[in-house]
């Protein structure tokens, strides 16, 4: 369901570069056509995000709704099923009811007449035809007896499906809810405070931990960062972004080797935080030490 919604949002925001990319397209139609290069630096000079968070939550909600018209649908899709059910049900011990009583009927012109062949064979006849009856009709109720249960066990099973899909909408439009709200929060106390929210919802949340280490950078505190990241690594162990904070984490205590070996994890998992190397002033110190150098070379010289 996430990589829907992170699907959706994506397209949404890539609409503006098209438009652009078409405008210009049409403008000049004589002139070369731009390099992924190119491409990539001009979405890295973007001065603003290319979909803001109304269009998030425009996107959740008409998530939200198709969600609530599926649980809508299979609601009438289960009762169809019920009725149909029940129909069949009907018609079937309608059938039986009918079938009994014309048998009864039968039984009772043979009874008839086999009255002047004696009273004893006559009652003989009656007690077996209702031990027959009686044998068939409890057939026919335990028989519909187990599609009854079936049928509930189903609806049940259908309930608890609609009841849990309930739930992890609302689990995750409060979740939306609180990453909106720290993207705008603008003190790391405060931003920390709404990551701890989140952790409170959903515990094994690696991204809220992770920006709660960078949060706690913020707040100079590179050992309860580290502790942080750890915890991460401890849910995910590829994780880049964790890698990332403990590379600044262990720069800002002065440990530059293991900050190091922390980012050129980071840069194996996702080469994007390459750039970071020389954009990210908590890793000044870092750009000139001889150990990264020495583990980003066999990176580079790979790549190439």
């Amino acid at each position: 369901m996430r990589s829907i919604i992170r699907g959706f949002i994506l397209c949404w925001g890539l609409l503006p570069l098209f438009a652009v990319a078409a405008d210009s397209a049409a403008s000049t139609p004589s002139e070369a056509q731009p390099s992924a290069a190119q491409v990539d630096a001009s979405i890295d000079n973007l001065d603003k995000p290319l979909y803001s968070p109304f269009i998030e939550r425009y996107m959740l909600d008409e998530v939200r709704n198709l969600r609530i018209d599926m649980e809508r649908a299979h609601r009438e899709l289960a009762a169809e099923v019920v009725d149909r059910e029940l129909g069949a049900a009907d018609k079937a011990v309608s059938y039986a009811t009918n079938t009994v009583t014309y048998f009864f009927y039968l039984i009772a012109g043979v009874s008839s007449a086999l009255v002047l062949m004696g009273w004893n064979s006559v009652r003989d006849i009656k007690e077996k035809v209702h031990s027959v009856a009686n044998e068939q009709v409890a057939e026919l109720v335990e028989e519909y007896e187990k599609r009854l249960r079936a049928i509930e066990k189903q609806l049940k099973q259908e309930t608890a499906h609609i009841e849990s899909n309930r739930e992890e909408i609302t689990l995750t439009q409060e979740i939306h809810s609180l990453w909106l709200r720290a993207s705008q929060e603008t003190s790391p106390a405060g931003k920390i405070a709404i990551y701890d929210q989140i952790l409170g919802v959903r515990g094994d949340d690696i991204e809220a931990i992770t920006y709660k280490a960078d949060a706690a950078l913020d707040q100079n505190e590179p050992q309860w960062a580290i502790n942080l990241c750890q915890q991460a690594l401890l849910l995910d162990e590829t994780n880049a972004h964790a890698f990332y904070q403990l590379a600044c984490a262990h720069t800002c205590q002065g440990n530059l080797d293991d900050a190091a070996r922390y980012f050129t994890h980071a840069v194996a998992q996702s080469e994007s935080y390459r750039e970071e190397l020389y954009r990210d002033p908590a890793l000044a110190e870092l750009r000139e030490h001889p150990l990264l150098i020495e583990l980003l070379t066999p990176t580079v010289e790979s790549a190439s």
